[in-house]
Order: C-alpha cells, then sequence, then structure tokens
C-alpha cells in the first residue's frame, strides 16, 4: 500500500512540474532573449559611435620617471682602429 501512494505522489508532483515548466520557460527565455539582445545592443553602440571632431583626448598619462643623467654611469670614448 505505502508503494502505491509513493508512486501516485511521485507522478503527481512529476504531474504539476510538467505544467509549471510549459508555463514557466516560455517567460523565462523571453527575458533571457530580451537581456542578451540589449547587451549586444549596447556593445554595438558602443563600437561604432560617431568619431570625434578632430579633438584629442588623453585618457591616461603614464607618471614621469626621473631623468638619470649623470647617475647613468661612466662614459668612455673609443676610437676604432683600422689595422
Amino acid at each position: 500500500m505505502a508503494l502505491l501512494k509513493f508512486l501516485f505522489i511521485t507522478i503527481c508532483v512529476l504531474w504539476l512540474l510538467r505544467i509549471i515548466a510549459r508555463l514557466l520557460l516560455p517567460i523565462f527565455f523571453q527575458k533571457m532573449m530580451t537581456k542578451t539582445q540589449n547587451q549586444a545592443n549596447q556593445r554595438y553602440q558602443q563600437q561604432h559611435h560617431p568619431k570625434p571632431d578632430g579633438r584629442i583626448r588623453v585618457d591616461y598619462m603614464p607618471p614621469k620617471e626621473k631623468s638619470r643623467g649623470d647617475n647613468a654611469g661612466d662614459f668612455v670614448e673609443y676610437e676604432e682602429i683600422k689595422s
């Protein structure tokens, strides 16, 4: 008797899950497609925005290094000897 009760409850639960999935999955996929399309449109707009009118824009300037000058070491002049 317990086995029949278990099978009946299992079949009812699976049947309810199937009905709920048929109702909710299309809504879920529609939201996912809308989100993906919006992201693709945003990327397209960022890549194909109109060019600026000739002005130069600097986003990043690296920090300036201190000149080493005399601290670089001694420089020895040499002459090439031809034989």
